[in-house]
């Protein structure tokens, strides 16, 4: 039986195909929230073995090894625990939710720490292990104007809640 699996210090570049959103695609329903991770062979050749629905990406050049990856998907409202995701900066980190995690769709990422819960499934006689968000932490890179801007308080934060209806 497969047991949550954890990925450490996940470059950007290993996470493909973000849709924290759920927009509706070519190859995603719309609401359907999920990632891909690219995945190291020997992590694969485990997980495979395990059960889980590990997939590849077609090599881009000619002589190179397809591309181990599994998509991961983000559950919000269903019957099990949302996840955990937290957005980490200079400024400290951020938990973010349901209504919020779309910004990860274009976040500028640095590197994350993901742990993912198997779930166990049967449908028309094919059964395997789908993957789904447990927790992640995500450092962000921040850009050139951080430094110059961040001692500046929000404006409108004050001004948020005090209009009169």
């Amino acid at each position: 039986m497969a047991d949550k699996k954890i990925f450490k210090d996940v470059k950007p570049g290993a996470i493909r195909f973000r849709n924290f959103s759920g927009k509706e695609g070519k190859f995603n329903k719309e609401g359907d929230r999920n990632f891909c991770l690219l995945l190291h062979p020997d992590d694969a050749d485990d997980m495979i073995k395990e059960g889980w629905n590990v997939r590849f990406l077609n090599p881009r050049d000619e002589g190179d090894e397809p591309t181990p990856y599994i998509q991961i998907k983000v559950g919000f409202g269903g019957k099990g625990r949302p996840p955990k995701i937290v957005m980490v900066s200079r400024k400290g980190q951020t938990q973010i939710g349901e209504d919020e995690v779309n910004i990860l769709d274009w976040a500028d990422i640095e590197f994350a720490d993901i742990a993912i819960n198997p779930y166990h499934y049967t449908v028309n006689g094919k059964s395997g292990i789908k993957a789904y968000l447990k927790t992640m932490y995500v450092t962000i890179v921040e850009d050139e104007f951080e430094d110059q801007y961040y001692d500046i308080p929000d404006s409108a934060q004050n001004v948020i809640g005090d209009e009169e209806d």
